[in-house]
């Protein structure tokens, strides 16, 4: 929507051994959020080295517990549970990376409020979402029928999304005019 061209290429990392890497100095999620950008980054870079490469990732936090995308329905309900009558955190980190050189970083956080809701409610919900939960950190859309279990949010909508594009955007403009 914001007219920029762009292909995607996925990152082939490893994640989950990233993420421990990254817990290595503390369990602050804003920063895994960050370092699991740039890797992403980082690695498609290796690939497109003359291309300005966007990476991004996100990384849900209730407390110090992370969560990920749910493997399974049945996993989605556990998640879906554990998030009911909380606030957690997205940390959205970013990463503008060319030639294997960090050219910028950042991580922006939306916190979110989910109501206490029924199991009657929260099946509901994941019928009518089907498998596209399982793509979501946290099992739920925003932008879906999941919109019905919140309560409350507190952030930036493309945040939630998970590319915050006004930062995203600055920092093209800041670092690589010629992408836009």
């Amino acid at each position: 929507g914001a007219g920029l061209h762009f292909a995607t290429h996925p990152a082939r990392i490893d994640e989950r051994a990233v993420e421990a890497g990254a817990k290595l100095s503390g369990p602050d999620s804003p920063a895994i959020a960050r370092t699991l950008a740039l890797a992403k980054a980082m690695a498609v870079s290796a690939e497109y080295p003359q291309a300005v490469v966007i990476g991004a990732d996100q990384v849900l936090a209730l407390g110090q517990t992370l969560f990920h995308k749910p493997a399974t329905l049945a996993d989605a309900a556990a998640q879906l549970d554990a998030l009911a009558g909380r606030t957690h955190a997205l940390h959205a980190g970013l990463a503008l990376v060319r030639n294997g050189k960090e050219l910028w970083s950042g991580v922006e956080t939306a916190e979110l409020t989910m109501r206490a809701f029924t199991p009657a409610e929260r099946d509901q919900v994941l019928e009518l979402e089907g498998q596209a939960v399982l793509a979501s950190v946290g099992g739920y859309r925003l932008e879906g029928p999941s919109i019905r279990l919140f309560e409350r949010i507190k952030g930036d909508y493309f945040t939630i999304l998970g590319l915050p594009l006004l930062p995203l955007l600055a920092a093209l403009r800041q670092h690589a005019p010629d992408c836009l």
